[in-house]
Order: C-alpha cells, then structure tokens, then sequence
C-alpha cells in the first residue's frame, strides 16, 4: 500500500520494497518543496529554475529572500546549500544543510549533502557521519552509501560532527 502522509512514507523508506520506497521518496520531495505560501513557493521555483540553468548566483539570492520570507521552511535552505555546493562554497553549504537538518531531521537529502561538503573539505570523519545518517533515514541509497565506502576507505570510519 503506498503512503498517505508523511509518516507512512518515511516508514517506507526503510522497507525492502524499492519500488514503494522510491513513491515514498518522491512523495516526501514533493511535500518538502511546498512551503504553504504562493510569494515563497514562486520564489522557491524561480530558483530552481535558475539554478537548472545554471545561473547559480541568481539562485542564491532567490534562496536567500525565500528564507528571508519564510525560514523554517527547511527546502530553503537545502536548495541554497545545494547552490553554494555548486559554487565550491562548503563550509556555507555545511551551515545550511546544518539549518535544514534542525528544521527538518528527516531531510536524508541535506545529511547526504552536508556529507559530500565535507569530503570536498577533506573531513572524512564527518563525512562518513553524515552519510549514516542519510542512511539510518533512507537505506536505498546506493551513491549515499558508494560515498560512505568511499569515506570509509580514507580513514572516516568513526567520527563526530562538531
């Protein structure tokens, strides 16, 4: 049976079926990207868009007035992490995946990011961290969980975020 709320589909993410795991996932980014305000989410999408565009530096400041409007809306900051990942700027990247994460504790995708900022920055602990937490969250990741073998191997077996 698929998922009906939030709830339900993060409880399907780390059931044995992918096929429901991946609805639940699209459900979940689906949700997060909603932020329940027509002025926010028009400038949420407008980032997007430039950001698919490859018009990073729009997108950041797009990013930055969604959260100016409205900063608890967690997808904000992550679509901003995601930028400033983009333009190589990951310790800013790592502070707003950090706000994403106490906004939202289940966002596997900005634990995932936050990982892959650290290992930009050569902290495999860290990173290693991070991607368990993606993991504990969403087991079906299979590029989290080839980035956590990769942490691994350089050293990140065990650690702490600071």
């Amino acid at each position: 049976m698929y998922p009906t709320n939030l709830h339900e589909a993060l409880a399907a993410l780390k059931g044995d079926d992918r096929e429901l795991a991946a609805t639940a996932e699209a459900m979940l980014w689906s949700s997060w990207c909603r932020s329940g305000n027509s002025e926010t989410d028009r400038l949420f999408r407008a980032g997007v868009d430039a950001m698919q565009k490859r018009r990073l530096e729009d997108a950041e400041e797009f990013f930055r007035r969604v959260i100016e409007r409205q900063p608890e809306f967690a997808e904000g900051w992550n679509k901003r992490a995601t930028v400033r990942y983009l333009l190589q700027n990951y310790s800013a990247s790592i502070t707003d995946c950090q706000e994403t994460l106490a906004r939202n504790p289940d966002h596997f995708g900005a634990a995932s990011g936050q990982g892959l900022c650290h290992m930009a920055l050569g902290e495999v602990s860290e990173a290693a961290v991070c991607f368990r937490r993606a993991l504990e969250i969403h087991p079906h990741l299979d590029a989290v969980r080839d980035n956590l073998a990769m942490a691994e191997a350089e050293g990140g077996g065990s650690g702490y975020l600071h």
